[in-house]
Parts: C-alpha cells; structure tokens; sequence
C-alpha cells in the first residue's frame, strides 16, 4: 500500500482548516445576526429555525438530526470522500451553534433588521462558498446542489435558491410576518451571490503563452517550482520566418504571480500572453460534468 505524499496530506489538512473556518463563518451569520432578529433563510438551517420558533427546539439538534438523514441519502451518490467532510462540517456547525448558545446572549441589530439580514447572508454566503470550494458543505440544500453540480454546470447558488424558497416561504406560517419574510428573500439572494463569487474565485484558471529563447530553463523552473505542467508548441514567427519553442501553461489564477516570477528570473524579456479561460477539467483540476445515458438494450 502506497503511503500518502506530503503534498496530498496538506492539501487534506488545508480542505479540512478551510471547511472549520467557513462553518464558524456559517454560524456567525446565522446565530448571531438572524435567528435573534427572526430571519428566515434556507436549507436545513431554515428548517431548524422555522422549528425553533413554533417549538422551541434548539437548532443545534434538529439540524443535526436532519443531516444525517440527508447524509445517509447522499453517501452513495457524493461518495466517502465528500460525505466525510460534510459530516465534519455539520460536526463543527452543530459545535459552534451550542456553544455560541450557551455562551453568547447579545442580539445585534435588533432595530436593524435589513442590515442583519444583509450581514448575516455575507457571513453565510461566504461560509458555505468556501466550505463547497474545499469539498466539503454545510449539508442540506447543499448536498443536493453539490449532487446536481456533479453532473450539471449550473451555478450552485441558483440550485441552492431554487430549493430554498419553499422554505423560506413557511416561515410566514410562524413568524405571521411578511416583512420578516421578505428579509428571507434577500438573505437567499445575498447568500447565492457571495457563494458564486467565493467558488468562482477560488476555481478561477488562466492560460499563459510564453516565447523565449531561454523556454527549456523557463520550463524546468515552472515544473520544478510551480509545480504546474507546461506543454512545448512549434511555433514560427511570420515575418522573420525564425523558428522558437513556446510554451503553454495552465493554472489556477492564484498562482499567476508566482508563473510571472520566475519567467521573469529567467527571462526578462520573454513574450508572455495571459489570459482568463472559463474552465478547465482534468487532472489536477476540475472534473468533468458528462451526463450518463442508461444504454438501452438492443
């Protein structure tokens, strides 16, 4: 049995401190700016807080209980990889909202309603954004969009709004408020625009084509140090008829930088071209989003 790399082993510790940070941002925004001020918003959170009012059930524990039924749902499908990180976030969520209860008694923008729903869907939004960029979620409406994203590229804020008006709509049914269930609307919307822009953010991929005498060291230096790989093209200048190696490198737009910085300890006068591609899928990157037909029989 081949043990693990160092690299894979970070990269699994660094998705796992990612997905901790973005669930204590998840229960910020949604116990300390819109459960207090009686603000609906979606998925089993929703649930849970529509629960909470007409009953008086703690959230921490129906949401608990209605992930792990969702979880069960979904093991097959996501597969243990994505599941197991699901559960460790639902873990942290379900940690972070029972202590902040019993610890934490304020109620912020009690006359402000709009800004905590405003605030409160950042805090959220930007949360599961960063939770569904390092593999894992919050669970809830979240599985289900991470399910459809698996094999659709649709934006995973729009499946998640579409599931969740439904339950930011029962709301009304409790609260008997339609303000509040406005506020609801708002916070969805916020939500699904700051998880577009985290995971776009974070998945975003640039191009380079780079021209320079000095492409074999360029090369060596950008496999070794940038840890990317670099294709080798034939190409030719038209008008001088001179004949050069250019290079073609893919990578995420987070490492630009660091691809500049070394064509430029090389090469300071390289001829590079960068540009902003709309997806890129297969290793080392994102996977592909084929719909399989069942084959009928013959």
């Amino acid at each position: 049995m081949n043990r693990p790399s160092k690299a894979s082993v970070w990269r699994e510790a660094r998705d796992y401190i990612m997905i901790g940070i973005a669930m204590m941002s998840y229960c910020i925004g949604w116990n300390v700016f819109l459960l207090p001020n009686n603000i609906g918003t979606g998925g089993v959170a929703g649930i849970s807080s529509i629960l909470y009012w007409g009953t008086g059930i703690p959230v921490q524990t129906s949401y608990f209980v209605i992930n792990g039924a969702l979880l069960a749902i979904a093991l097959r499908i996501l597969g243990w990889k994505f599941c197991v990180k699901t559960i460790y976030a639902v873990l942290v969520v379900t940690t972070g909202l029972t202590l902040w209860g019993k610890y934490y008694h304020g109620h912020l923008l009690a006359d402000q309603p709009f800004m905590a729903a405003i605030i409160g869907a950042c805090f959220c939004g930007g949360g599961v954004g960063l939770g569904l960029a390092s593999n894992g979620s919050t669970g809830g409406t979240d599985i289900i969009a991470a399910i459809i994203n698996k094999y659709r590229d649709i934006s995973l804020g729009r499946v998640i709004m579409i599931c969740d008006i439904i339950i930011i709509s029962c709301s009304w049914f409790v609260l008997r408020d339609f303000e509040m269930v406005l506020y609801g609307y708002v916070v969805l919307y916020v939500t699904a625009f700051c998880i577009d822009q985290v995971v776009n953010s974070m998945r975003r991929s640039v191009q380079f084509f780079i021209i320079s005498d000095k492409w074999n060291e360029i090369g060596h230096r950008i496999n070794e140090d940038g840890h990317r790989g670099v294709t080798t093209i034939n190409a030719t200048g038209f008008y001088t008829g001179h004949e050069v190696k250019m290079l073609f490198v893919l990578c995420k737009r987070r490492q630009s930088n660091l691809i500049f910085q070394l064509i430029n300890e090389v090469d300071p006068h390289a001829f590079v071209s960068q540009s902003a591609v709309i997806g890129v899928y297969g290793n080392g990157f994102d996977h592909f989003k084929v719909r399989h037909r069942a084959k009928k029989d013959a």
